[in-house]
């Protein structure tokens, strides 16, 4: 049995989020709430609890301030919020779990199962150390990135990254420091996260990193040489594009 506490200040929430988990996921059980920072930190303490479902923003501080007094957690944790551009930016960023309000029943139990069929708590705490990262940085959103696996988690430097390769419904990333790595998520979703400023998607196939880029050969399209010595084809209705990068 997942052993859960709810962290909200509005309690029609809260009432709301218990229901679903009662209706829809007999795996769990709640075992406290909170609506503020303080009550927060002393019911996790005392309950130790298995998942943590948070607000963001309530009284007397936010998630991250109680999640940063709490650290290293030992308990995995799924935020539950409005929508929030930014938010959810970083959230994808540190592939840590969410919920947009009103909670959708299968979400809700993705998450769940998620959380039930973990073995280690091990990534929480880089997950959120990546997450402060994004969210205090919301000028420049980009300092890491967690990158899913079939193993796990690796947390990349986007600065490091050279290129990225869609392989079917996965992706191959390229780095400085790693050889290829294969990644769960497809290119689009790397697209959508990826600065602008600094990675451009050239081809259907391919992103790269402005600043690892070696060479351009002109062509129909052309090709682009990278700091690893990998040739990429340039697609012939993103050369307009690419070229306006560099004006």
């Amino acid at each position: 049995m997942l052993r859960i506490v709810i962290v909200d200040d509005e309690v029609k929430n809260v009432k709301i989020l218990k229901a679903l988990l009662r209706d829809y996921c007999p795996q769990v059980e709640v075992i406290g709430e909170a609506g503020n920072v303080e009550d927060a930190h002393t019911l996790i303490i005392k309950s130790k609890p298995d998942l943590l479902f948070i607000d963001i923003v309530m009284p007397y501080g936010t998630a991250f301030d109680l999640l940063n007094k709490l650290m290293p957690i030992e308990f995995d944790v799924v935020f539950v919020t409005a929508h929030d551009n930014f938010a959810i930016k970083a959230f994808k960023y540190s592939a840590l779990d969410y919920l947009l309000k009103p909670v959708n029943i299968e979400e809700l139990r993705n998450v769940v199962q998620k959380a039930v069929i973990k073995s280690s708590n091990k990534t929480v705490n880089d997950q959120l150390a990546v997450l402060f990262s994004q969210y205090k940085n919301n000028t420049n959103p980009t300092a890491s990135l967690a990158v899913p696996t079939i193993e796990g988690l690796l947390f990349y430097d986007v600065e490091e990254i050279i290129r990225i390769e869609a392989s079917g419904a996965y992706t191959i990333i390229y780095s400085v420091k790693r050889e290829k790595v294969v990644s769960s998520k497809n290119i689009k979703e790397y697209e959508m996260q990826l600065p602008v400023d600094n990675f451009y998607r050239v081809h259907n196939s391919h992103i790269i990193n402005i600043k690892r880029l070696l060479k351009y050969d002109k062509g129909r399209g052309g090709f682009l040489t990278m700091e690893d010595g990998s040739v990429v084809e340039l697609a012939t209705r993103r050369k307009a594009g690419f070229l306006n990068l560099f004006r």
